[in-house]
């Protein structure tokens, strides 16, 4: 598939908690296939997916917004702005939201791919600029204190467990999904790198070492 797989630096490689042993909570957790799958053939493809939350965006409402973009490689393949459904009162529950839809579209698509023998490299990737949702998802130990966020807080672990996504946290100025949530003012929009035309593309997916986006 096209345009090519391009390679994690060590640097974000680190972002991942790869370690996480989800065992005592879920059990031996294994990503359920769907019967008759063709036999996987070719090179595997990576799936990365960006994810943001507009909290309380819309002022009538307070309703969130989301915005998720879902690659193959380094192709976009799915874009996915959406007005969220309930109202929350914390930007963590708002992004919580964001991130089961996008686990849940995640997962449509690697059944996709597996139905049409396309085999998959690993786990989804996730990109998450909110640092409690990616604690919460990606360290076994965490907790979460509202309940109401519960069902959500589960599937995303659950999916973890069995080895269908892992999570990171970047940057919001890197974040390119931040662009489906509102309308971006002008200079946000000629200053942050990943926002310009030429680079909307060249996102997390490179993480060019110029970038420095780790460090900084």
């Amino acid at each position: 598939m096209s345009p090519a797989k391009a390679e994690y630096t060590p640097a974000i490689e680190k972002l991942f908690n790869n370690t996480a042993d989800w065992s005592e909570f879920y059990g031996e957790m294994v990503e359920e296939d769907t019967p008759g799958m063709p036999k996987p053939l070719g090179t595997p493809v990576k799936i990365k997916t960006l994810l943001d939350a507009d909290h309380a965006g819309n002022v009538v409402t307070r309703r969130s917004h989301t915005g998720i973009l879902i690659f193959v490689n380094n192709a976009l393949i799915v874009q996915y702005s959406k007005k969220q459904n309930t109202v929350e009162s914390a930007t963590f529950g708002a992004e919580m939201v964001a991130m089961r839809v996008a686990r849940d579209l995640t997962v449509a698509l690697r059944i996709k791919l597996k139905m049409f023998g396309v085999p998959i490299d690993g786990p989804a990737d996730f990109f998450c600029d909110n640092d409690s949702v990616v604690k919460n998802t990606s360290i076994p130990t965490s907790t979460l204190a509202k309940k109401h966020n519960s069902v959500n807080y589960h599937i995303i672990r659950e999916s973890a467990a069995a080895g269908i996504l892992r999570v990171a946290k970047i940057p919001t100025d890197y974040n390119t999904s931040d662009a489906l949530t509102k309308v971006l003012p002008m200079y946000k929009r000629n200053n942050k790198p990943l926002y310009k035309r030429n680079n909307l593309l060249n996102p997390v997916l490179h993480y060019p070492s110029e970038l420095n986006i780790i460090e900084s």
